[in-house]
């Protein structure tokens, strides 16, 4: 992929002066409709209002301005964690003196025009302290800034643009000329303090009651994320599941991630855009919500992708924003944007066919229906998908990288294993037609993509391999112990790992690393088609790896660069939480015996 790109010109956010902080010290709260990215400092450096594609209110994530900040006054060590299976996000600063704590978390139920992002300062410690506060509201990505004005009751009511905005709990705070909010709190021990910021772009309603919000966010939460008892790995496992739930829209489907703009690699051109609905990632977010019982999420996953599949129809794009649009083209923003990167908005993926996106969907409708969960318009969407393959699997496409349209292996063998896995779970005429279907691709992709020793390579003609090859082992386009899926494990973990973590592919003659990070979705596809083939110490090896390059909050980006320890891309990455649960469940169960082999 590629995009236009704006040099970074800046080393400091313009908002607050201080540094940006590298991905792994952000913390992720989220109510389903946007999100907001926290860092080590107490500073809310990234939120989109009212949706997760509107222009950002806080925006200092990609050099704007644009902020929200609560830190202590004196010098302090950081820390934090997420309450469990929750959102809620409590910061845990240490100075010399004493401890102070910050909760954190997007209130939930949520509205869909109001964002309202709770802060709790906590003094436990036996000593008070005092926090500096600041608010920088602006709108569209810091260029307009707010005009504050304190009512009657002390509380700040803030317009920027088109959002309206409340902010209760700092009354004492002093306003400068461009609408920044300025205060201190001095807490004694056991005391805490509330601060309510609501952010609109509709006129607001009664004020928010803190003790209120917070007792129907936590109580939103533990309904919400199941307890996940039989797993690997349980507290990510748990965090996973809260960024999926979080990251989606109800009615509008999983975005990819909550943030645009995030470098994959320093000055390589590749920003992307990612606040869109990719429906091959919220069909593998539904596998990982449906491995041994239906979790509560799989429902409206199922519900957002028939509603798209039956308006679309054989015309279905790769991606959609959370109302059912288009994503827009690219552009880039006039910031300086995070260091390394550039601030792209839009995606290129519009206008795209992803041939292996109608296979990913057949996977998660053969999901709902082994969980007596498919309705009859979910069958109708599973016909228009087969009858998308059918017509389209003969012709290029961009696959699953989004590349220039090829032949790729990959989709061709994505659809394999969706329509056989759907074949499965719902017979009838439309199952045998699946069946002869999956055959024949299978046939031509065995003709044309298979090296002289059985390894699947990446296109005909080319002696690539591809890391996306594991996934066909381990979704039904061949049995896991399959020769060919045996051999492909092999030849991409000789050729496509270092140091316990999985590329892509090699995109030229560069060593492994320089191109591009390791993409973390492959090192839990490496743990699934090792699991499946009953390798269980390389699947138990593979799987921890992974999971080391989270940063302190469980979260991962799309990429990790090994020799840096560092997350690239943007944060948090879906897919990435989606196939961390999907190994969770599955290591921590019994490993199914399928010694077969599709022909």
């Amino acid at each position: 992929m590629s995009s236009s790109r704006r040099p970074a010109s800046a080393e400091t956010s313009r908002s607050t002066g201080q540094p940006f902080h590298v991905l792994r010290d952000y913390s992720f709260v989220a109510d389903g409709h946007r999100g907001a990215l926290i860092g080590p400092r107490g500073d809310v450096a990234w939120m989109c209002v009212p949706r997760w594609d509107s222009p950002a209110a806080f925006a200092s994530l990609v050099g704007g301005r644009g902020g929200y900040t609560v830190t202590p006054v004196d010098a302090y060590v950081w820390g934090g964690a997420y309450e469990p299976g929750s959102l809620v996000w409590r910061s845990h600063w240490v100075t010399n003196d004493t401890t102070i704590e910050s909760r954190e978390a997007l209130a939930v139920p949520a509205d869909p025009h109001r964002a309202v992002l709770l802060r709790r300062v906590l003094m436990p410690d036996t000593e008070g302290a005092r926090v500096a506060v600041s608010l920088d509201l602006r709108a569209d990505f810091g260029s307009t800034h707010a005009e504050a004005r304190r009512d009657e009751q002390g509380r700040w009511l803030l317009t920027a643009g088109d959002l309206r905005a409340r902010w209760s709990g700092l009354p004492e705070a002093r306003a400068d000329d461009d609408g920044v909010l300025r205060g201190e709190i001095y807490l004694a021990a056991g005391e805490h303090r509330d601060l309510v910021l609501e952010v609109s772009d509709r006129p607001l309603d009664d004020p928010v009651d803190a003790e209120q919000a917070w007792r129907a966010t936590e109580h939103w939460w533990r309904e919400q994320v199941p307890a996940l008892e039989n797993v690997v790995g349980r507290r990510d496992a748990r965090v996973a599941y809260a960024v999926l739930r979080g990251l989606t829209t109800p009615g509008g489907g999983m975005v990819a991630a909550p943030t645009l703009g995030l470098p994959e690699r320093a000055e390589a051109g590749r920003n992307y855009d990612y606040r869109y609905v990719w429906l091959r990632d919220q069909a593998y977010a539904g596998l990982a919500v449906s491995v041994e019982e239906p979790l509560p999420l799989l429902p409206e996953l199922v519900d957002v992708t028939t509603a798209r599949v039956l308006e679309h129809g054989t015309d279905l794009a790769p991606a959609y924003g959370v109302t059912g649009s288009l994503p827009p083209h690219e552009s880039t923003l006039d910031v300086p944007a995070y260091p390394g990167g550039a601030a792209v908005v839009g995606n290129w993926v519009r206008g795209q066919f992803q041939l292996d996106t109608p296979g990913e969907l057949l996977q998660l409708y053969a999901a709902a229906a082994r969980h007596d969960l498919l309705t009859s318009e979910d069958a109708k969407a599973a016909e228009v998908l087969v009858d998308t393959i059918d017509q389209r699997w003969r012709k290029p496409d961009a696959g699953i990288w989004e590349l220039d349209p090829d032949w790729w292996t990959h989709s061709r063998l994505a659809c394999v294993g969706g329509l056989r896995r759907f074949a499965e779970q719902v017979p009838g005429e439309l199952a045998g037609r699946a069946e002869d279907l999956a055959d024949a691709i299978l046939s031509e992709t065995s003709r044309r993509c298979l090296s002289p020793d059985g390894v699947w390579l990446r296109r005909p003609r080319h002696h690539e391999l591809d890391a996306s090859l594991l996934l066909p082992g381990i979704r039904g386009a061949l049995a896991p112990q399959d020769p060919r899926s045996l051999a492909t494990i092999a030849a991409v973990e000789e050729d496509l790992s270092a140091d316990g973590y999985l590329y892509r592919n090699r995109p030229d003659d560069r060593p492994l690393g320089e191109a591009e990070g390791a993409f973390l979705l492959c090192g839990f596809a490496m743990t699934l088609a090792h699991w499946g083939a009953g390798h269980d110490v390389e699947a138990f090896r593979w799987f921890e790896r992974q999971r080391a390059a989270a940063g302190p909050a469980g979260l991962f980006a799309e990429e990790f660069d090994v020799e840096q320890q560092q997350l690239r891309g943007n944060l948090p990455q879906g897919f990435v939480h989606a196939l961390l649960l999907e190994c969770s469940q599955r290591l921590g169960a019994e490993p199914e015996t399928d010694t077969g082999s599709a022909t």
